[in-house]
């Protein structure tokens, strides 16, 4: 991926006018070109020029499912075939409309509650794989929904802080005035907890959100159903985060799935509202969504809201998010490129 500065170089060895390296940049970012004929203000030469000298990997839409709910699932089809998924959440009562984006082929840390975890690790996304979901999903929301996208999750397929780089270098083109000019408060990053790159983020004085896919709040139980936890345990993933906060002071969040009979107790929600009084935090509770191959069961609904009153009465902020898209397999956990 060409940096400006490489265009520029570029455009300079070529002979052309300097100015024409900020139009070519503009097509690829503000205006997300997926091919050099889009870019009309530059002459046909100069178009088939970038075309002999250089690709654009755009990514495409490969398939589009749509639920009950308003929620919609794309699967987009990547340059080399693999495939990913982004899903839309709009909620139009809230004026508030949420692209969940992936940032990995597959997933290596076998959560055992997750689809994607099931999922061999293939490669890390590109940055402009990842900025290309924004696009795309934005264009859906214009187009269905009349309005664009408010907010952006990094709670896709992958885990965002092992693609560090590019995950990042998305954010910086998605916040940038030179790409889609977004507020960086406006986008949550999702970690299953490697507390070195979070204290990595708290280094690069990041300006996003930062959420812990928690769903355990002891080690025992966390290393059963999260195997990172054996090397990221609880005491070194609270410190990360403690620093994190100390640095950016950036809203932080717990995603807390109930799985009935594994951590969905008073004691586990008292275990919990303990881990909370390290930073100012919210708990984001959320239902268990069915996945192949996987024993667990959701928690019922008055047990969920006796989890969640005993968090409150402890002066813990909480939201109970109840499932969106899960009849498309959309839902948290659930995306596995199934047919």
């Amino acid at each position: 991926m060409l940096t400006k500065a490489q265009i520029i170089d570029w455009v300079d060895r070529i002979g052309e006018k300097k100015f024409r390296a900020n139009q070519i940049y503009e097509w690829l970012w503000q205006k997300s070109a997926h091919s050099f004929d889009e870019m009309s203000n530059l002459s046909k030469s100069l178009r088939d020029l970038m075309d002999q000298t250089f690709l654009i990997r755009a990514i495409k839409i490969d398939k589009v499912q749509k639920s009950v709910d308003g929620t919609i699932k794309t699967r987009f089809k990547l340059h080399d075939g693999h495939l990913i998924e982004s899903v839309l959440i709009p909620v139009p009562r809230d004026n508030r409309y949420t692209v969940c984006v992936s940032t990995q082929v597959g997933c290596s840390l076998t959560c055992k509650f997750c689809a994607t975890g099931k999922m061999k690790r293939v490669r890390n996304l590109e940055a402009a794989e990842i900025y290309d979901q924004v696009v795309l999903v934005n264009r859906q929301a214009e187009e269905i929904f009349d309005h664009p996208l408010t907010n952006i999750v990094y709670m896709g397929m992958g885990e965002p802080l092992l693609a560090y780089k590019s995950m990042m270098k998305s954010v910086e083109h998605i916040t940038s005035p030179e790409g889609l000019h977004m507020s960086p408060r406006r986008i949550t990053v999702s970690t299953a907890g490697i507390a070195k790159a979070i204290l990595r983020l708290a280094e690069d004085d990041v300006k996003f959100n930062l959420a812990l896919s928690l769903h355990a709040a002891d080690d025992e139980k966390r290393n059963e159903i999260m195997p990172i936890n054996e090397s990221n345990n609880l005491s070194v993933l609270m410190a990360a985060i403690k620093e994190f906060y100390r640095v950016t002071k950036n809203r932080i969040s717990f995603e807390y799935i109930l799985l009935q009979g594994v951590n969905d107790d008073i004691e586990d929600a008292k275990k919990l509202a303990k881990l909370c009084g390290h930073f100012p935090v919210r708990v984001n509770i959320i239902e268990y969504n069915p996945i192949e191959n996987a024993e667990f069961v959701k928690t019922a609904i008055d047990k969920m809201d006796a989890f969640a009153n005993y968090l409150t009465d402890q002066g813990v902020v909480v939201t109970v998010r109840r499932s969106r898209g899960k009849d498309i397999d959309a839902a948290c956990g659930q995306l596995a490129n199934k047919e």
